[in-house]
């Protein structure tokens, strides 16, 4: 099911059932009940209740980002090492050249399909990723340069495995969810209890106030729907997070 339609079934279901509980909620009211008459320490708590929830959601929603760029960055670096590798290799003889763009090659199509799939069920990378990449650093370092033309160019390429493979180990360590149980239940108990107060202060069913408390009921299934789609940044979307290596091996997937 597309991201945007589960999105759009929680904001829905969000809004509905914070309006069917404002309407039942004044069918059942006492009749000699004044919503006028709401204590002022109510509107007090409800005002920090929001304010402190509100903070915890920003946290909450620049962790996850910062998480997903930096996972971003990950992939753009490993993806230009790679490139930087098979491009260099040019100045090498033809069966060393072809080799090693070969070894290029497929351990790029390993990453974008068993791999990335290992990635989004398992939140691992693949041994048999690391026996390709292994192979691509011992094609590189194992050559031995015959000229100075090629003596120059074998330590940038030393620099380019190097570089890759800090990419991939700091890629395997981003696979997987970043926002740990506990906090998931406190997003959820905080926006629980924030729309509770809502009906603390005995809202009527008034267009007015339903409206207003149905919007903000979907904008707090928003910012949570965000946050989850944010917090595993391999998995919820699987073509711009492989977008560099696509970009650079647009033959990867074969």
């Amino acid at each position: 099911m597309p991201e945007w339609l589960v999105l759009t079934l929680a904001m829905l279901a969000s809004c509905c059932v914070v309006v069917l509980i404002a309407v039942l909620r004044a069918r059942t009211a006492p009749a000699d009940e004044d919503p006028s008459q709401t204590p002022d320490v109510i509107d007090y708590m409800t005002m920090w209740i929001g304010v402190v929830y509100a903070i915890v959601l920003g946290l909450a929603i620049a962790g996850v980002w910062e998480g997903r760029s930096a996972a971003q960055d990950h992939v753009q670096a490993e993806a230009v090492a790679l490139r930087e590798i098979s491009e260099r290799v040019r100045v090498y003889p033809p069966e060393v050249r072809d080799r090693i763009r070969e070894d290029v090659n497929a351990y790029v199509g390993h990453v974008v399909t068993t791999e990335w799939r290992s990635m989004t069920d398992k939140g691992e990378v693949t041994a048999r990723g690391a026996a390709l990449f292994q192979r691509i650093r011992v094609d590189v370092t194992d050559y031995r340069p015959r000229t100075d033309f090629e003596a120059q160019a074998y330590q940038p390429l030393l620099d380019q495995v190097s570089a890759a493979d800090q990419a991939r180990t700091a890629r395997a360590n981003s696979t997987g969810e970043t926002m740990p149980g506990v906090v998931w239940f406190g997003l959820i108990a905080g926006g629980a209890i924030t729309i509770g107060m809502v009906f603390a202060l005995q809202i009527q069913r008034t267009p007015r106030e339903l409206i207003l408390a149905g919007l903000f009921s979907a904008l707090i299934a928003f910012l949570l729907f965000l946050i989850w789609d944010f917090d595993s940044p391999y998995s919820r979307d699987t073509e711009t997070s492989l977008q560099p290596l696509l970009d650079l091996f647009p033959r990867a997937r074969g």
